[in-house]
């Protein structure tokens, strides 16, 4: 039992600085026309590293060393390039958004010796945003689609040909949704919980089912725009998903025959937070569709990784003579991070 407290204790410590996502998403968006570049990202402060996030905040409220500071970063990290010739930063700007969130919009206008060949785009912001930050920007050239790239920790350079039109493709978002679910934790744990007293295929196979079919049905329609609840409301619900199933596994472990319905149903709420990856990206139609196919395929494929790495060596740990009682201790420790959560979600409303 003094183990049991310890360990739920040390994972209370833990949770704290893991209330968000592990991995955080900057939205950018390029605007090309002819030799003059604007360069557009948003992101959350409280999602990224603290003094980061701090740092920016200060700055959008109008600390001048705080908004040279961030300028400096944006001229180092946001590099561009055509034909080899460095684009010149110009004007910059650092506010907030103006919705009364933590987003910071940050502007800088570029311009370019050369107007035509490869655009080079280098993006180093993980060195300020922390190691997990990726950055999702749509290019827009006058009288072309736009071209999305994904931008991670190992894969920071990009090269779009400005002579030729090209298609967005489906492996960027596809290696974001991988990305995005395996670095939410809080997803992952709730998957944990939800998984913890299956014993069969068809349990599992059903649960996991209920889970994909309904986040993405509320992906679809948050991205697509059809519905709208902020994040102050959806990341306590999702924390309290977290803790109700983790403590129904405790107090009620028979009703894991309807388990796919608990699922279904606080896979609507995940799939709110999974959407928080696109939804401000400003893409157009048809590229807003082919990203939130990509990112979805890439959700599922990272959810089946993890259950087929999890769901074995759970199974066997927890017969009889090994491990059986590992379930229920699972569940404690899930119950007590999920509260964490949820204090430290509720507080920051």
């Amino acid at each position: 039992m003094r183990k049991l407290v310890a360990s739920v204790l040390l994972a209370m410590t833990w949770a704290g600085p893991a209330a968000a996502h592990v991995t955080s998403t900057g939205l950018a968006t390029l605007d090309v026309t002819g030799g003059t570049l604007a360069y557009r990202l948003t992101v959350v402060a409280t999602e990224i590293d603290d003094q980061a996030g701090r740092l920016l905040v200060t700055a959008a409220e109008g600390d001048r060393a705080a908004a040279e500071r961030v300028a400096g970063f944006l001229r180092d990290y946001a590099r561009f390039s055509i034909a080899n010739e460095p684009c010149r930063p110009g004007r910059i700007s650092i506010r907030g958004s103006g919705t009364g969130d933590d987003k910071v919009v940050l502007d800088m206008a570029l311009s370019c010796p050369k107007t035509t060949g490869a655009l080079a785009i280098r993006d180093d912001w993980p060195e300020v945003m922390g190691a997990h930050f990726q950055t999702v920007m749509s290019v827009r050239v006058p009288g072309r689609p736009s071209v999305e790239f994904v931008f991670l920790e190992d894969r920071r350079a990009a090269t779009l040909d400005l002579a030729t039109v090209a298609g967005t493709g489906w492996f960027a978002f596809i290696a974001m949704g991988i990305e995005h679910i395996l670095g939410g934790i809080d997803h992952l744990l709730f998957l944990v919980a939800l998984l913890a007293l299956a014993r069969g295929l068809w349990q599992t196979v059903t649960i996991v089912t209920g889970f994909t079919v309904a986040h993405s049905i509320t992906l679809s329609l948050a991205v697509l725009g059809v519905v709208d609840v902020p994040s102050r409301i959806v990341e306590p619900l999702i924390a309290a998903s977290i803790v109700w199933v983790a403590v129904e596994n405790l107090l009620a472990p028979s009703g894991i025959g309807r388990r796919w319905l608990i699922a279904a149903i606080f896979g609507l709420i995940h799939g709110l937070g999974f959407a928080s990856a696109l939804t401000e990206l400003d893409l157009s139609r048809e590229a807003l569709v082919r990203a939130l196919i990509g990112f979805n395929v890439g959700v599922e494929l990272g959810q089946i990784a993890f259950v087929i790495l999890v769901m074995p060596p759970l199974v066997w740990a927890s017969r009889p003579g090994r491990l059986p009682r590992l379930p229920q201790f699972l569940s404690v420790l899930v119950a007590a991070i999920g509260t964490v959560w949820l204090i430290l979600r509720l507080l920051a409303v």
